[in-house]
């Protein structure tokens, strides 16, 4: 019986060849080779990268490295810049909410466009004449740009430089006295129990009746008689002591160093919620 041929351009699924089973090759095809070997030597015939690759592995992953950390360097910069940004403590003068060497985190957002209230505990930058001029550490021709380049970046924290933390104790417009009979500093007439003061401290041992200027933050330390704060700057105006608001960096948020005295800020209602807004006309 003679078979039906195939239709026009229909082909046959089996592979022709010689008698031997041989099948034969297209001129200029790839021969693959049994072999691994020669399997990897085709592949890479027609991945020129994957071949460069496989000649230098270390060049490759110092590449990729060096992108992975200068992304993680800008990174780091934005948020220092723009979000938030480490501080250690150089000294007592908030002790015993801060002591010397702690690390605490400021949140610059703060600054911007939330706004400052009485109680925060905020980072400043120096308005003139609050810090003593200061020797700086020489920690060597290597570790010296480093240590800056990570305070730049804000890997490290930035110490004793031209920042002071102090508390709030009055914003602008606040009629602040010290001290009414029971020697408690009042704000808007409303007397401060000040809870966190340091253990054995008065409010203050200076007499002040100052007027807080529009855009400007009265700070106090909460270790009174160890800080050199607004009521040793001023003239008694309420103004030369007075910290601008365009000198705060941001409000300290969180405790994060050493790790047994983590703690979160928060802003002591219990002792500002009763302050009014405004000053009593009897003031």
């Amino acid at each position: 019986m003679t078979k039906n041929p195939l239709p026009e351009g229909e082909s046959v699924a089996e592979p022709a060849g010689d008698p031997d089973g041989t099948v034969p090759q297209a001129a200029g095809a790839t021969v693959f080779q049994p072999d691994a070997a020669g399997r990897e030597r085709s592949a890479a015939r027609g991945n020129p990268g994957a071949e460069r690759r496989r000649r230098h592995p270390v060049v490759h992953f110092a590449r990729e490295v060096l992108i992975i950390g200068v992304t993680a360097l800008v990174i780091s910069f934005l948020i220092k810049t723009f979000i938030v940004q480490a501080f250690w403590i150089p000294s007592g003068s908030m002790e015993t909410t801060l002591v010397y060497g702690d690390r605490v985190l400021v949140s610059k957002i703060q600054a911007g466009p939330m706004s400052v209230e009485r109680g925060d505990i905020i980072v400043f930058e120096d308005p003139g004449g609050w810090l003593p001029p200061t020797e700086e550490t020489d920690r060597g021709p290597i570790l010296e740009p480093l240590t800056d380049l990570a305070k730049f970046v804000g890997i490290a924290p930035e110490g004793e430089s031209h920042h002071l933390i102090k508390r709030v104790i009055g914003v602008g417009g606040d009629h602040v006295v010290c001290c009414d009979d029971q020697q408690r500093i009042t704000v808007n007439g409303e007397p401060l129990e000040e809870s966190y003061l340091f253990d054995g401290d008065e409010p203050s041992t200076e007499n002040f009746d100052v007027t807080v200027p529009e855009d400007h933050y009265w700070m106090m330390g909460d270790h009174r008689s160890y800080s050199r704060d607004s009521r040793a700057h001023d003239d008694g105006s309420g103004t030369a002591g007075s910290v601008p608001a365009d000198a705060v960096v941001g409000q300290a948020f969180v405790l994060v160093w050493p790790l047994d005295r983590l703690d979160w800020f928060g802003n002591p209602q219990d002792v500002f919620g009763s302050v009014p807004d405004t000053v009593p006309e009897d003031q």
